[in-house]
């Protein structure tokens, strides 16, 4: 599968196509593992990662996400993005009702704007059931040289209030043009590879996998387009 993914990052790139990888779900459910096998697999020239943006309250709380869009023939990769940013607004109640509303639409927009102008977005959302979270934050707390994983994040508020606010989250965001993908991470191993077949898949039913005619390229072929 490795190869695979790399053989379409290199389709990716030739017909200059944009993406965005969407890494979401509970602490401990094998997130950075999928992203570093999927970033092992790739040029790194030819994506970002973006772990989650600082507030800006100077801004409109979308503006640092759309300040990390890809270029053509690159992908975004997020470690976290405007979806935790409007989970954890709502969980430490910054949002209220019509606030957390509007939200949802304004993400929908942001997102089918991005099909729109040709990115393929891919959200996945990592879950495990409470007892192999409390586990592995359990071992990673144990752990001096991984401490630092355990956040605040990872232990309040309590596991139901997240799950809540997260399952009304993804019933008013999986979209028809940028569907969830949910990840069944209990086993850390199987959910790091269900993450990487979902992304093949993505990748392989929207990419051209034939490269350019001989002696053609895709700008000479886009710019014929614009002539």
């Amino acid at each position: 599968m490795i190869e695979r993914l790399g053989e379409l990052q290199l389709a990716q790139i030739v017909h200059r196509r944009r993406a965005m990888i969407l890494f979401e779900g509970w602490n401990g459910s094998g997130k950075r593992a999928a992203l570093r096998r999927l970033a092992g697999a790739w040029d790194p020239c030819h994506f970002a990662t973006h772990c989650p943006l600082g507030d800006d309250q100077e801004r409109h709380w979308l503006a640092p996400y759309w300040a990390s869009l890809p270029g053509l023939g690159s992908t975004a990769l997020f470690h976290g993005s405007w979806y935790c940013h409007v989970a954890d607004d709502r969980l430490a109640g910054r949002l209220a009702d019509k606030a957390w509303a509007r939200r949802c639409d304004e993400i929908n927009e942001f997102e089918a704007q991005q099909r729109d102008h040709g990115t393929l977005l891919i959200k996945l959302y990592f879950h495990v059931t409470s007892n192999v979270q409390a586990e592995r934050i359990a071992a990673r707390d144990a752990d001096s040289w991984r401490r630092f994983l355990v956040t605040d994040r990872s232990v309040a508020p309590s596991r139901e209030i997240r799950e809540g606010s997260w399952t009304d989250l993804l019933r008013r965001t999986d979209t028809r043009w940028a569907p969830w993908t949910v990840i069944d991470a209990n086993g850390q191993s199987a959910g790091v590879e269900a993450a990487l077949a979902a992304v093949t898949e993505a990748l392989e039913k929207a990419l051209p996998l034939a490269p350019p005619m001989e002696g053609e390229t895709v700008v000479m072929l886009n710019q014929q387009k614009a002539g």
